[in-house]
């Protein structure tokens, strides 16, 4: 069966990036957070140092993306 895709408007993106922000709140896994372009709309995406697991793949009826980027170093 095909994946179903969700795709949102900007303002439902922006709200569900804030719902997620909270969910998401204190895991050290978490680099980042934020809301990307989809075929029709946005999308979030959630950047992790590890697999992801347990962040939702849906959230308010938005799509979220896990990439895994690992660990994130400051450079000089």
């Amino acid at each position: 069966m095909p994946e179903v895709v969700h795709v949102a408007d900007l303002q439902q993106a922006r709200t569900a990036k804030e719902s997620l922000r909270r969910t998401l709140a204190g895991r050290a896994d978490v680099r980042g957070i934020g809301i990307a372009p989809a075929s029709d709309g946005y999308g979030l995406q959630v950047n992790v140092d590890s697999d992801g697991a347990g962040v939702p793949r849906r959230v308010d009826g938005v799509d979220v993306r896990v990439r895994v980027v690992g660990a994130v170093h400051a450079q000089a």
